[in-house]
């Protein structure tokens, strides 16, 4: 349960913010006060060419986000409704990922854009043109991306002038700014947030990692899958243990016997202590096989993504909380009378 659940939260977690976790970006400047928000934020581009002056900064790029609805074909039934977010940014920057089939973005096609490959699901097709609902703006796919999800949806990735003509299609909704964008991504180490702030006034640097903190809903989101591993982790040591302590009680006789003809207290205790190591490790392993069993036949769209490193930690917690519960059975193997175990085999 603990992998599964693990599993299941770390795929929720990346279908919420895998276009800003594989980008290769390493700093974020925000609007001041938007809260490392992309959709609170909103700077004018000309900000990148001083934003790529600063110390340390290797290149920036800028970037905007807006929700969409694409339309299927020709009809405006639901069922053709798809929603989608728009990523704008520039054609041939650091922020473009990789396409996996067709070609990239074009300065020459600002209506052509690439799309995450889970909307071939929804019969997208390379080539194919839709509309988005409530605007008058058409695009083309001319590409597949994989793993480009952001709040929860595909991403699509089209050039800034033409995320600019269905983020600020209403009057009056880019404030005066011109050429405004969410935000600019910077590429460099040891970037000091403090000194850009001071050299770029109205705005905030913040890491990569603290700007997927700001998405809407990632932090809430991923406070409860981890309160809920907590509250699993903690079952599970009682539950390993109730089971020990259990099966140490069922062989209080053997351990009678063995203690009436010399065994000590440190050998039976290593004995306990080894078996239960051992246990322990084969139910893990056990436990790793049928995780992935069940996401194998798991639906697509239930996100599912065990990552190795949380693979490895959350085992060694499990085999940490069965070797401290085993103490528990040592405790009381000690306590155990050679003479009154004696009395009571039958």
């Amino acid at each position: 349960m603990v992998f599964i659940l693990s599993g299941l939260g770390n795929g929720l977690s990346t279908l919420a913010a895998s276009t800003f976790k594989n980008m290769k970006a390493d700093y974020v400047i925000f609007e001041q006060g938007s809260q490392s928000s992309m959709s609170k934020s909103l700077l004018p581009e000309q900000l990148v060419g001083q934003a790529g002056q600063l110390p340390n900064v290797q290149a920036a790029s800028p970037m905007g986000t807006s929700m969409a609805t694409a339309l299927i074909g020709k009809s405006n039934r639901n069922e053709d409704k798809v929603d989608i977010a728009i990523v704008g940014i520039n054609p041939g920057s650091f922020l473009e990922p990789r396409v996996v089939e067709g070609q990239g973005l074009s300065p020459d096609n600002p209506v052509g854009v690439i799309v995450n490959a889970t909307l071939k699901d929804k019969g997208f097709r390379l080539g194919d043109s839709f509309r988005l609902d409530g605007s008058t703006e058409s695009l083309t796919i001319i590409g597949f991306v994989q793993n480009q999800t952001y709040n929860h949806v595909a991403s699509v990735f089209a050039s800034l002038s033409e995320w600019r003509k269905i983020a600020f299609a209403a009057p009056g909704s880019d404030k005066g700014i011109s050429n405004p964008v969410n935000a600019v991504m910077l590429q460099g180490k040891n970037i000091r947030p403090g000194d850009n702030d001071a050299r770029l006034s109205g705005t905030d640097t913040v890491t990569r990692a603290a700007a997927i903190q700001g998405l809407p809903g990632y932090k809430e989101e991923n406070g409860s899958i981890l309160m809920m591993l907590a509250f699993l982790l903690t079952i599970s040591a009682f539950v390993l243990g109730v089971f020990f302590y259990v099966i140490t009680m069922q062989k209080s006789n053997a351990f009678g016997i063995m203690k009436a003809i010399g065994a000590t207290n440190g050998f039976l205790g290593k004995a306990i202590v080894s078996q239960v190591f051992v246990l322990s490790l084969c139910s893990i392993v056990v436990g790793i096989l049928l995780t992935y069993g069940t996401a194998a036949i798991m639906p697509e769209e239930m996100p599912f993504q065990l990552d190795p490193t949380l693979l490895v930690v959350y085992s060694m917690i499990l085999l940490v909380i069965a070797l401290l519960s085993s103490l528990i059975s040592v405790r009381k193997m000690t306590k155990i009378d050679p003479l009154q175990a004696l009395g009571r085999v039958e």
